[in-house]
């Protein structure tokens, strides 16, 4: 039986065999294979962690080999691995040698033989099952974590000691407890609706409290129910924000295929529920306008994970988009289109997945009141130029559906009923799970992940709508690029609506959601 434990490195990791051979000579513990500081330390951790839990350490000379030894080997994940190696050596389990096949080690020890959880449980899990592991040990925190790969048997511990008996009940072919594995959703609660299931509403997220914005409303649920792109361009104070972080309730749960790479990222980013198997709500990520370029696209040493990743399958907004760098803005283009990311560092790289749906919401200048009816804007001409060309032509191109807000003010003789033009998330969600049903059904993908050749086949236009849409495209100066978000655009609206084919009036309300319009005329 071979030990072996995961070395973290962007998204697909790696198994290490975890070795121990002790030899003739003053006692000392030596590592070799390329690891770092973290596991240096281990010699310490795992010295007093096998003595404070009742077990004699080997008085020879004690050599511990990682390999690939041509692999760098980082974190503490490593301590309970090359603990239970070393014990192993010591031959102090009957029968070890008749247990066939590799055990996966993950955890952190402390000083007391205590067992620490530690990130990147399902990815480790994961891999291992791949290269044919079955059981695995790991901190009882981490189990259900663990338990979200289907197949593996999950052994649970909380000291040294716990692992030591997992490693006997293994080798007996003992299932004592082993926590076998199992699909738990992040969420029990759900709603459904034409069998397209849906988180409950949370509060502060339900659109019934934006009102008098129906035309912003209508453009976020056919944004939702075609996972197109959306850029929504307003005053401040006129409900764009506060309409865009409510998106979130239009969201329908991920499928299994969905959550398990979800999962995995989340799970190397260490942000995965100690309850949690599998991750089911999408995604919803909101950065800061600070954020750099490798906290978005992803980096560092461990090529971690960044933002475009961590709202894989879900959203990414960008509030007051304007105010990110302009390097950050173009480097979303990549990823947009192919909905993946390469990261290279270090002569290694890695490709994280990044398949999200993009939504901006900024001012249309530098004050905010350009376009406004009552206010006045101080900017200057080229000022506004500036403003606008951050975002650049071949971004905005990207995004399908551009809404410019306008601000709601007492002149408008607003009533004080908050009912008043306004719909709740339960009422959008019907025509969302309508068009999501009929898109698995057609075509197996959403209407915006359509390639050009898909979009002829599945966007058919009648005479009339065609010569409406190259009218429009020749009037507005649309790119190819626009012609076909158009067409995409009018088959999600009659997915909404019900209609097996694209109607003019589903095509007239796309070319409407498509149009340059305000400032976003000036760069594109």
């Amino acid at each position: 039986m071979n030990i072996v434990s995961f070395s973290p490195f962007g998204y697909e990791g790696s198994i290490v065999t975890v070795e121990v051979d002790l030899r003739r000579g003053i006692p000392a513990v030596d590592i070799v294979g390329l690891a770092d500081g973290a596991i240096k330390e281990s010699r310490e951790r795992m010295h007093s962690a096998i003595i404070n839990s009742g077990f004699d350490f080997p008085k020879e000379r004690v050599l511990i080999s990682l390999s690939p030894a041509d692999l760098k080997k980082e974190g503490a994940g490593f301590d309970l691995a090359i603990a239970l190696a070393v014990l192993m050596s010591q031959k102090r389990l009957e029968g070890m040698e008749e247990i066939d096949g590799p055990i996966l080690v993950m955890g952190e020890l402390e000083l007391s033989g205590k067992v620490r959880p530690v990130r990147g449980i399902h990815a480790a899990v994961s891999t291992a099952f791949e290269c044919g592991v079955r059981n695995c040990i790991v901190c009882s925190e981490n189990k259900f974590e663990a338990s979200g790969v289907e197949g593996m048997n999950v052994y649970e511990c909380n000291y040294l000691s716990d692992a030591f008996e997992c490693l006997e009940k293994i080798g007996k072919g003992e299932m004592d407890n082993c926590f076998s594995s199992r699909i738990d959703l992040e969420a029990s609660e759900e709603t459904d609706f034409d069998n397209v299931q849906f988180p409950p509403v949370e509060d502060g997220t339900d659109f019934i409290e934006v009102k008098n914005q129906p035309f912003l409303v209508r453009g976020l649920q056919i944004a939702a129910a075609g996972r197109h792109n959306l850029l929504a361009y307003g005053s401040p104070g006129c409900g764009k924000t506060l309409a865009l972080q409510r998106f979130v309730s239009l969201l329908p749960y991920l499928d299994e295929e969905e959550a398990r790479s979800v999962t995995r990222i989340h799970s190397l980013a260490g942000l995965v529920g100690r309850e949690v198997s599998l991750v089911k709500k999408r995604p919803f990520r909101m950065p800061h306008q600070s954020a750099s370029l490798e906290g978005v696209c992803g980096g560092g040493i461990h090529c971690a994970p960044g933002e475009v990743s961590l709202a894989h399958n879900g959203v990414l907004f960008l509030d007051e988009a304007a105010e990110f760098r302009t390097s950050v803005l173009q480097m979303l283009r990549v990823p947009l289109e192919q909905h993946n990311i390469t990261l290279c560092r270090a002569g290694r790289s890695t490709v994280y997945p990044a398949d999200f749906q993009l939504l901006l919401a900024t001012n249309p200048c530098p004050c905010g009141n350009f376009g406004s009816k009552d206010k006045i804007c101080l900017c200057s001409m080229r000022s506004v130029e500036q403003y606008w060309k951050k975002f650049s032509g071949p971004l905005l191109d990207r995004i399908d559906i551009r809404i410019p807000v306008e601000s709601v003010t007492s002149s408008n003789h607003i009533s004080l009923n908050v009912n008043e033009t306004a719909i709740s998330s339960a009422q959008l969600r019907i025509g969302i799970a309508r068009a999501i049903r009929a898109q698995k059904t057609r075509q197996g993908k959403y209407n915006s992940h359509l390639y050009p050749e898909e979009v002829n086949m599945y966007c058919g236009l009648s005479a009339e709508c065609s010569q409406f849409l190259e009218k429009a495209a020749f009037d507005q100066g649309l790119s190819a690029r626009a012609v076909s978000s158009c067409k995409k655009l009018a088959r999600t609206i009659a997915d909404i609506e019900g209609h097996g084919d694209i109607e003019f009036k589903d095509l007239q309300e796309a070319v409407e959601y498509r149009k340059n319009e305000g400032g976003v005329s000036l760069c594109c």
